[in-house]
């Protein structure tokens, strides 16, 4: 079974040619000399709106194009509401830019959890985990996904999964989240700087829903941060209103990595 691209040619370009255009500008305008991150926190809006910003993130991982063989990507669900976490039973994820493989292996792991169920209508056409897809695509050779919607489920959860899969060198852990949504520009701002200083501070029982639409694979992220000592900064913080131009009701966008 195959999950076909639900958001193509509405989140970004349908169109292969145009959308490996579009990744490489955005990733020509970001570093790509500083360290491989272990994990990182990226938006998951429009290309048009947040694409630049995953993409400062996305750049750091050039030199392990040929390393990275396994990433576990955590979105939160927009469509359906559910309990706990739900992976899929698709061997195959699609993009414009062609098939990823699904690491089964690991998916069947994390389903020994009874809070980790296979919900496919969770997948079917949630953005989240999607918009993701291509910029790995762009930026690695060979790799499996373990593709992961969050539903309602808390960050000890969260982060059981993320420590059972968390593997070594081979393995890149992805967090998909927006911050705040629809304030004015100014507001916008204020709040996603303390959200952003919750994150690097590993507060997660800080944040709320409204801080990051999706709070709960932060929260689990930030939790097994703490608990392995490990550090997490921001690298891009802005808003609709700095990458599309109307600053009157704006989403909130930041890219966060634990290297």
């Amino acid at each position: 079974m195959d999950r076909q691209a639900a958001v193509a040619g509405v989140f970004y370009p349908e169109d292969a040619q145009q959308l490996h255009h579009t990744l490489t500008r955005y990733l020509a305008d970001a570093e790509t000399d500083a360290k491989v991150p272990k994990a990182i926190i990226v938006p998951h809006a429009g290309y048009l709106y947040s694409g630049s910003v995953a993409a400062t993130a996305y750049a750091r991982l050039k030199k392990a194009r040929h390393l990275i063989k396994r990433v576990v990507i955590i979105g939160p669900s927009h469509r359906v509401a559910f309990k706990g976490l739900a992976v899929s039973q698709a061997e195959t994820f699609s993009t414009p830019l062609g098939k990823i493989v699904v690491d089964q292996e690991a998916v069947e792991t994390i389903t020994q959890f009874s809070f980790v169920g296979y919900l496919e209508q969770a997948h079917a056409y949630e953005h989240s985990v999607e918009v993701q897809l291509p910029f790995l695509q762009e930026m690695l050779d060979e790799f499996k996904i373990v593709p992961i919607v969050a539903g309602d489920a808390s960050a000890e959860q969260v982060a059981l999964v993320l420590d059972t899969l968390w593997g070594g060198d081979e393995t890149l852990l992805v967090i998909s989240s927006d911050l705040s949504h629809y304030h004015d520009y100014a507001t916008a701002k204020q709040l996603d700087k303390l959200t952003s200083a919750h994150i690097e501070q590993q507060q997660y029982e800080q944040l709320s829903v409204d801080s990051a639409c999706g709070k709960v694979p932060v929260s689990g992220l930030l939790k097994v941060a703490r608990e392995k000592s490990l550090r997490i900064k921001t690298i891009d913080l802005r808003n609709s209103g700095d990458t599309a131009g109307d600053k009157s009701r704006v989403v909130g966008y930041g890219a966060y990595v634990i290297e």
